[in-house]
């Protein structure tokens, strides 16, 4: 293949999000050249091989929002590949456990939602719970039968196979350094040479507002990195749970809070907690970016979530440093663990996208050039709904050519 072929689509961004829509948009149209560039040397590197790998049911998500939506097709679609391509997974379930009055009033929102997203749920008093799950301690919970566990990295694996099997072509270590629209195509200098195409589409996650900028896209937001530290239990504890146990979160945060997940190898982790990043691709222990750093105290978003949040910032920024503190959090429903039993297990980052005016987006977010399209911001549940949005991505591209073909044929007939 040479770096001067004229592709029909690229696609930036090798996590669960860019290589759905690929595999997606090779099904749509299968005499299109599609090719995928990812930076590092292997697929999930980033957000998708970096998560506690739960099959959302959408619990938490307002009703009608696209959130709620592709997590709830979600949930079908992965279960699907995973069946159709061999792929590991259990629906071990989850139980959002209340530790006290508040929390349970809060747990009485959540059920309610659950019952509106149309999502399986079952309400369980303190002595249910207990005979479900004895080393859990609560007030009471609900159980969601549909929440599920697999290794998204194996997915991922699997959907560039499939992508590949279609006639797609993938190029790993593949770095995008520079954009250039032109009026019949987009350039891509990159580190493994110039790539053209028709269209581009960006699922560029932790570089997403870097990605619009170098295409001069006029956008409100900016990524925020924010830090998920895991922990990992012995392996006596293996059988500590047979759910997935979370606690109530609270409803003016993103996160969902420090919970107990089965995974599919078999062991449990713990986590994760939401400290401020200093590096969007920051996994050690101490990270800082200059040039990340930089960004950040630059935009007036940034200070606005510093100081609307600065109580639980600094918190989640004590807990980090301080292990107790952090295990106290779990110990509230999980008594029975102690200091011994956090076991060093990688971090994740998330890609927060931020409005300049300190909002945080909860919602997927999306912006567009002629012949570009960006998503902006795939929040959790992007894994789990990965499928539907590469579904909708496609939608929105096949929209997007048809309306351009329309005005084109506007312009010849004038």
């Amino acid at each position: 293949m040479s770096s001067s072929t004229l592709f029909d689509y690229l696609i930036i961004g090798g996590g669960i999000v860019g290589l759905s829509t690929a595999w997606q948009l090779q099904q749509r149209f299968p005499d299109r050249r599609i090719l995928l560039v990812e930076k590092e040397g292997r697929f999930a590197a980033h957000q998708t091989g970096h998560n506690s790998g739960v099959i959302h049911a959408g619990v938490y998500y307002a009703p009608g929002s696209l959130k709620a939506r592709f997590c709830r097709e979600g949930v079908a679609a992965t279960i699907r590949f995973c069946d159709d391509n061999g792929i590991p997974y259990q629906q071990c379930g989850k139980l959002l456990v209340a530790t006290d009055a508040k929390e349970f009033e809060r747990m009485q929102a959540l059920y309610q939602r659950c019952q509106q997203n149309k999502i399986e749920v079952e309400w369980l008093d303190a002595g249910q719970l207990h005979q479900l799950e004895p080393n859990i301690a609560g007030v009471g919970a609900i159980r969601v039968p549909s929440t599920g566990i697999v290794d998204y990295a194996r997915v991922c694996d699997a959907l560039a196979e499939r992508f590949r099997q279609l006639g797609g072509i993938t190029r790993l270590n593949t770095e995008v350094r520079a954009l250039q629209e032109r009026t019949d195509r987009i350039v891509a200098t990159t580190s493994g040479g110039s790539y053209s195409a028709r269209y581009l589409i960006a699922c560029s996650g932790l570089m997403a507002d870097r990605t619009t900028r170098m295409l001069g896209i006029e956008t409100e937001f900016q990524i925020v990195p924010f830090r998920g530290e895991y922990y990992r239990l012995p392996a006596r504890h293996n059988q500590i749970v047979k759910h997935l146990i979370y606690p109530i979160p609270d409803p003016e945060l993103p996160f969902l809070g420090v919970h107990l997940t089965r995974m599919i190898d078999g062991s449990v982790t713990v986590g994760p907690n939401a400290v401020q990043g200093w590096k969007r691709e920051g996994y050690g222990r101490i990270n800082i970016s200059l040039r990340d750093v930089a960004e950040m105290v630059r935009f007036p978003g940034f200070w606005r979530v510093l100081f609307s949040h600065l109580g639980t910032g600094l918190k989640e920024t004590r807990d980090s440093w301080w292990k107790r503190g952090y295990l106290r959090r779990v110990q509230k429903y999980c008594p029975q663990l102690r200091l011994t039993d956090l076991e060093p297990y990688p971090a994740g980052i998330r890609a927060q996208a931020v409005l300049r005016d300190g909002t945080l987006v909860h919602d997927f977010l999306f912006a567009e050039s002629p012949r570009s399209l960006h998503v902006c911001n795939a929040p959790s549940p992007a894994a789990t709904s990965a499928l539907p949005i590469g579904n909708y991505i496609v939608d929105k591209l096949s929209a997007k050519l048809a309306q351009a073909r329309e005005a084109s044929e506007a312009a010849t007939l004038r």
